[in-house]
């Protein structure tokens, strides 16, 4: 007889109407588990990394339909057959956590570097490697629902870290369950609900160096079937360096309703405004030796960009008799003025839908999981371009539509054919059409320009998972991604204007293993992986100092593997009586990104991103509240500056301290100091193809921050 799987963890499951229908046909399905009987399996328990870890709060024991609690959200990530990581928001609550560096910085296989304000580079696995704005190669979400354009491309300037209840990191292939599947994943920003709350009210104060300043307060309430929960975000700061001064508005809203039982809806509301004024590139040697200094034609131009971005989402979910039915819908509007090498003026929609569902069905006496799920999607974007004048619009050189539109279907299935091992199986189909119209009419661009192109395929996924223990699994999984080029990528500006580039999409086999778990006082998440890459959309700038946006062209052949690994062990306890302790966590992040026998640079590394990336976290927490964290963020080799390899920055270490209390009335204060030994280093490079044919050297270099102090109180009531 086919033994009967015991109770393990699973991912939250969903997928379409079809899919639903079908599944609902069969009457031997079983009842899928309820969400409390999800949360009370056994799961994995997250690596602590910065010794402030606190007692469950609200969050961690209620949810609702739409939006489970973060311990059904932390049993969901933790049963992916793959890496993933999962960061609850109270670990970074005491801090200053400004950017989604600050809030990522401590996922292993993660390479989050800051430009200047919310300017930064995200890659994962060395998705968009080269490039050092937009997001490309990772899929962005907010609540489980998109918040990319529709060409791919994606911005943090929504993300208020202070309006996050948690954050799951889908690496690769294993962001499957949301239908993502590029080289990057995908990275799923969840913002509280007034049941996920950490407390039903906050206000909280902070600021410190660069002349910043920040408020911010959140309030949630339930009211019978209504639920609604506000937050808002204000921040002010000078920069560090001349001409980098940032304004921040945002906004975050949403509202549930219990129209039956087992029938929920929830509306999420949006308002993001930012002004921030850019300082650009630098020579190495300013870089670090001036590293205050702002490039003479960012403050000549007004080099800035002001974005605001309106959202509006929503999910109606539905308990079925078997598994669970997720409707979502969303519709943004951004607005873009980014006076920089000229003026960038552009409007646009991106609008969807994707219903999901999922669920957990007894298959010949076996346990069988299954998510299925359909996502269309689409978006208009009016591009303009003008000339610089001061910051101000000149001559226009560029009156452009931008179309896209996404078609997917996917599903993903895991079958435990023993009670501790399962299979993994899956695949996504999609469509993605993109369309450029250069309507021209201009005095420097008089001819109209018309071209389309349409990405198709097929990106299966294999993979099994062990799970020996309740707190230990191994997986291996291997998956087949395609990385689709955005319009930054396909409208490239050169000697004829700005003209469309049909470009291929990037395809990939990525082979991982690894495990995670805990054993008495150490836990550990190690993954090994590799990827081969053909069509590698690979990016360099042609003048940095100028800002002229970066090329992208398609490499034949490049490799991409690395170690992606973080461990934590609690060296003592009661070290001054009951309830104290003492851990060490060791992040690292190996990064060996090659080009392979390319015709141009051979079997060069990949410029832009460096091999070996460290961090090393002590952590202390007393019960009385109090907590003290030095960390050191250590590069022993700086990166690339050009694909040619001819130029590398120096490597870096960094110091930093956070420390602060926690009070039993809800008033929390801390301090947050970075930098302290005041290290000059390079923190991001506009890399080029080759540094040694550049008269005078590249000015292609972004200083990190000096030493910092940042403080705040927090209330919660």
């Amino acid at each position: 007889m086919p033994c009967r799987q015991r109770a393990v963890p699973r991912a939250a499951l969903s997928s379409p109407l079809l899919a639903a229908g079908l599944l609902l046909a069969a009457p031997a399905f079983a009842q899928a588990p309820t969400e409390d009987a999800a949360t009370s399996s056994a799961t994995l328990s997250e690596i602590s990394v910065s010794g402030t870890g606190r007692p469950a709060a609200p969050g961690e024991t209620a949810g609702s339909l739409t939006v489970p609690s973060v311990a059904a959200q932390r049993a969901a990530v933790n049963a992916t057959v793959g890496s993933v990581a999962f960061v609850d928001a109270a670990t970074f609550q005491d801090r200053y956590a400004n950017t989604v560096r600050d809030v990522l910085k401590d996922v292993p296989g993660v390479f989050v570097q800051e430009r200047y304000g919310q300017e930064m580079r995200l890659s994962i696995r060395g998705s968009g490697i080269a490039r050092g704005f937009h997001v490309r190669g990772i899929e962005l979400l907010q609540d489980g629902i998109p918040l990319n354009l529709a060409d791919g491309s994606g911005d943090f300037y929504q993300i208020d870290p202070l309006s996050l209840r948690s954050v799951e990191v889908y690496k690769g292939g294993n962001a499957l369950t949301f239908g993502a599947t590029t080289l990057g994943g995908a990275v799923n920003f969840v913002t509280p609900t007034a049941y996920t709350a950490l407390a039903p009210n906050t206000v909280r104060i902070d600021g410190g160096s660069f002349g910043t300043i920040r408020e911010h307060f959140q309030i949630s309430r339930i009211s019978g079937p209504a639920d609604l929960l506000i937050s808002g975000t204000a921040t002010d700061s000078d920069g560090f360096r001349d001409h980098a001064t940032q304004r921040t508005r945002n906004l975050n809203a949403n509202v549930g309703y219990r129209l039956a039982p087992g029938v929920e809806t929830r509306f999420f509301l949006g308002y993001y405004d930012t002004d921030q004024k850019l300082p650009g590139s630098l020579s190495l040697f300013n870089a670090l030796n001036n590293p205050r200094l702002a490039n003479p034609s960012a403050i000549t131009g007004n080099q800035s960009r002001k974005v605001t971005t309106e959202r509006i989402a929503n999910r109606t979910s539905f308990e079925l008799e078997v598994g669970r039915l997720d409707i979502d819908s969303w519709a943004i509007h951004k607005n873009l003025y980014h006076p920089i090498f000229q003026v960038i003026d552009q409007d646009g929609w991106t609008y969807g839908v994707a219903p999901r569902w999922a669920g957990t069905f007894d298959l010949g006496g076996y346990r069988n999981d299954l998510i299925l799920g359909l996502r269309a999607f689409a978006g208009i974007n009016e591009a303009r371009q003008f000339v610089n004048v001061a910051g101000l619009r000149g001559a226009q050189t560029l009156n452009a539509r931008q179309s896209a539109s996404n078609y997917e279907a996917y599903a993903e299935n895991r079958f435990w054919f023993l009670p501790e091992m399962a299979l993994m199986t899956g695949a996504k189909l999609f469509s993605a059409n993109r369309t450029y119209s250069d309507k021209g009419g201009l005095p420097t661009n008089p001819a109209a320009r018309f071209a389309a192109v349409t990405y198709e395929g097929i990106n299966p996924k294999l993979g099994l998972l062990w799970q020996p223990l309740p707190e230990i699994q191994v997986f291996a999984d291997i998956t087949r991604s395609r990385d689709v080029p955005d319009f930054s990528d396909l409208a490239q500006t050169n000697t004829l204007g700005t003209t469309f580039v049909p470009l291929a999409a990037q395809r990939a086999w990525t082979y991982e293993a690894g495990s995670r778990g805990r054993i008495d006082r150490l836990a550990w998440d190690v993954t090994l992986y590799r990827a081969e890459v053909r069509d590698a959309l690979i990016n360099f700038t042609p003048n940095p100092g100028l800002s002229i946006p970066a090329a992208t062209f398609n490499a034949p052949r490049t490799r991409h593997q690395g170690v992606e690994a973080a461990v934590t062990l609690d060296l003592a306890e009661d070290l001054t009586g009951p309830g104290d302790r003492l851990s060490l966590t060791q992040i690292w992040t190996h990064n060996d990104f090659r080009f392979v026998g390319d015709p141009v640079f051979g079997n060069n590394r990949i410029a832009g991103v460096p091999v070996d990336v460290l961090r090393t976290v002590l952590g202390y927490r007393h019960p009385s509240g109090f907590y003290l964290a030095p960390a050191l963020d250590w590069v022993p080799q700086g990166a690339f500056a050009d694909h040619a390899n001819t130029l590398k920055v120096p490597g870096y270490a960094l110091l930093g301290l956070q420390t602060g209390i926690d009070f039993a009335n809800g008033v929390s204060l801390f301090v947050d100091a970075r930098n302290l030994t005041d290290a000059r280093f390079i923190s991001d490079i506009a890399v080029v193809t080759n540094a040694a044919t550049v008269a005078g050297g590249p000015v292609a270099f972004f200083p990190g921050n000096g030493r910092s102090v940042f403080g705040g109180v927090r209330a919660s009531f």
